[in-house]
């Protein structure tokens, strides 16, 4: 999980992950599609498969405002524009008629120029207060094609040059000259039919004028556009279909031969497509294994793949049917029976292919860390006495509060107020007791290969984090989640989740199977975030919180890109059900303010660091007391 040092350096920005939750948000709701998802790519585009919408890279290092005005005028592009008013089925019969084209690219980059100026108007018609931010758009990207347009026909890249030279009339006016090296194109008579984009009113009137352009213009380049600026309609050019697992297109598997005709159209077929766990999107060639369908045409239909092949029990002396309803797989034999889920939509749509397996650790450990086990609550039975004998205390001066001033009550012996107020409440009540702590805990501590030289300090703070709540009666969870990387793919992750010591084992010692966590291979913070947090949500105390120990940022297959995001998305949907998420960083070394800058976008404010691996118990105490003073107060 450590964070690796990349080569290209504009590869390692910090994902901006708050910001791009609001614009994400945003977008939904202009859409008025809530499972829109939004990322970043070098130019605005759709991903009709994964339900995503994509704005560019190009606000990036600017001002601040430019920033945020550029990024909300390509959200309204893709949200309020093209996304209802592109003509999709006009699109796909202009691409198939131009596959035999000489300056194919050109066409299509004509088209999305027009449709882009003519969507803008009609946004800025229906929503006014748009007005701001694609008047920011037009002078940002006025001045980016005026150094394009020199730059490009000083190289006789006259095709991307022309794309220049219109957007500036287009969005600017035709009274400036234009570029003298165009001089080869007829391109008076090019600037004169441009101006008819004011009367275009469809994609189909946009079509036609890029035609009538690119007619005047072909003859004269023999170069197409090197250097496209717009790949809005690349995801639609070949008409895609879905296929389903006969063979069939969707289209011919339902029996309706109707195109869709708008974006909005095309995501929401693939979103329902897609948002069942048994679609064809989880249909894949098992390599091992008795479930699921095989590729052979006799083959006979596989077990439902969203139910568990087998159930164990767990050896606590806990609520045992409690354990095996939850899906733990519990030891039997020295072995560990499976009980493997399938993700699908329930944990975000970057876990969506995942599968997960819970699995107990053994108690049993061999001599050496039953001695090690030994000295380290020999060493902590200071602190959990101190911390227990704050903690009493702390709710038995809550016991013996009161409540004055009430309406009714027991009456009080300070009874001035009948004669200096006017409506006097003379009465009092006392607290009701605490018996204990109104609160549950949930540990994830990450299982990555990273971890493998901090195992020992690890186990030591996890120790104590058990030891404090074990002797306060306080109901926790503590578990280790890690992803197998040498089994992950594309189509399936398997993730696993170790449990060390489950809310049902109340009474139940589990320093053994602390020992025995060990250090696998990848994580994925934002899954196992969302598995806890399902745990918690099923409890009834008053106070829930969930702690995450890790070394890093996410590292998964298919992770690297949307870990960030995904793991500050879980951390929000948890904060937003009243479960408090705390991250402590597990480091060897001081904390760079490039971390720091990625654990506030992953976690917000409630993250601490630990400088060296000495100081991991020390932490792990000091936001224990912090939390629990809370419980108490």
């Amino acid at each position: 999980m450590s964070k690796v040092s990349r080569f290209i350096q504009f590869n390692d920005e910090s994902v901006e992950t708050h910001s791009l939750m609001l614009y994400e948000k945003i977008a939904q709701s202009l859409a008025e599609a809530p499972y829109l998802r939004l990322t970043e790519r070098q130019l605005i585009e759709y991903q009709p498969k994964e339900s995503v919408l994509a704005m560019s890279v190009f606000w990036r290092h600017r001002d601040d405002t430019v920033t945020h005005l550029g990024r909300l005028s390509d959200i309204y592009l893709l949200s309020a524009g093209f996304f209802r008013q592109f003509d999709l089925r006009a699109w796909r019969q202009f691409t198939a008629s131009e596959g035999a084209s000489p300056l194919p690219i050109l066409g299509r980059q004509l088209v999305m120029m027009l449709e882009e100026f003519r969507l803008t108007e009609a946004i800025r018609i229906e929503r006014p207060g748009t007005s701001r931010v694609f008047d920011a758009r037009r002078d940002v990207y006025a001045a980016y094609h005026r150094d394009r347009l020199a730059a490009n026909a000083k190289r006789g890249f006259l095709a991307d040059a022309l794309i220049s030279q219109l957007f500036l009339d287009i969005h600017l006016g035709t009274l400036g000259g234009p570029d003298p090296l165009l001089g080869s194109l007829p391109i008076d008579r090019i600037r004169l039919l441009a101006e008819q984009v004011y009367d275009v009113s469809s994609t189909r009137d946009s079509i036609l004028l890029a035609r009538r352009i690119l007619e005047l213009a072909a003859g004269s380049l023999q170069i197409d556009v090197i250097l496209p600026v717009y790949t809005i309609g690349d995801g639609f050019e070949d008409g895609e279909r879905m296929q389903t697992p006969s063979g069939k297109t969707k289209t011919e598997e339902i029996g309706s031969s109707v195109e869709k005709e708008t974006i909005e159209e095309e995501f929401r077929a693939w979103h329902r497509e897609t948002e069942d766990e048994k679609g064809f999107h989880l249909t894949f060639d098992l390599q091992q294994g008795t479930s699921g369908l095989s590729a052979s045409d006799d083959a006979k239909a596989g077990d439902d793949p969203s139910s568990i092949q087998q159930t164990g029990k767990g050896t606590s002396i806990g609520n045992e049917d409690e354990i095996a309803e939850s899906g733990v797989a519990a030891h039997k034999d020295g072995k560990l029976e499976t009980a493997m889920k399938r993700a699908g939509d329930s944990f975000g749509p970057a876990n969506r292919n995942v599968t997960y397996e819970v699995v107990r650790l053994p108690d049993e450990t061999d001599g050496s860390e039953r001695r090690r086990l030994e000295l380290l609550r020999s060493k902590h039975t200071p602190l959990v006495k101190a911390i227990t004998a704050e903690m009493r205390k702390r709710l038995q001066q809550k016991r013996q509060d009161r409540r004055e001033s009430l309406a009714s009550g027991r009456l009080s012996s300070k009874l001035t107020s009948l004669l200096t107020e006017e409506r006097p409440k003379p009465f009092y009540r006392k607290s009701a007791p605490s018996i204990q702590l109104d609160a549950v805990f949930g540990l994830l501590v990450d299982g990555s290969a990273s971890m493998i030289d901090k195992l020992d300090e690890t186990k030591e703070a996890v120790l104590l984090f058990h030891d404090v709540l074990r002797a306060l009666s306080v109901p926790f969870e503590i578990a280790s989640y890690y992803e197998d990387a040498y089994e992950a793919t594309k189509e399936i992750q398997p993730n696993y989740f170790e449990i060390m010591h489950a809310f049902e084992d109340i009474r139940t010692d589990s320093g053994g199977a602390i020992m025995n966590f060990t250090a696998h291979e990848d994580n994925r913070d934002g899954f196992a975030i969302r598995w806890m947090a399902g745990r918690l949500a099923k409890r009834q105390e008053r106070h829930k919180f969930l702690l995450v120990f890790s070394d890093g940022e996410p590292s998964a297959f298919g992770y690297d890109r949307n870990g960030v995001l995904d793991t500050a998305e879980a951390v929000w949907e948890t904060e937003r059900e009243g479960i408090s998420v705390i991250h402590l960083f597990l480091s060897a070394v001081e904390t760079t303010e490039e971390q720091r800058e990625l654990f506030s976008a992953m976690f917000g404010s409630k993250t601490a660091a630990a400088g060296s691996v000495e100081e991991f118990a020390d932490q792990t105490l000091r936001i224990l007391r912090k939390l629990l003073t809370i419980v108490t107060q």
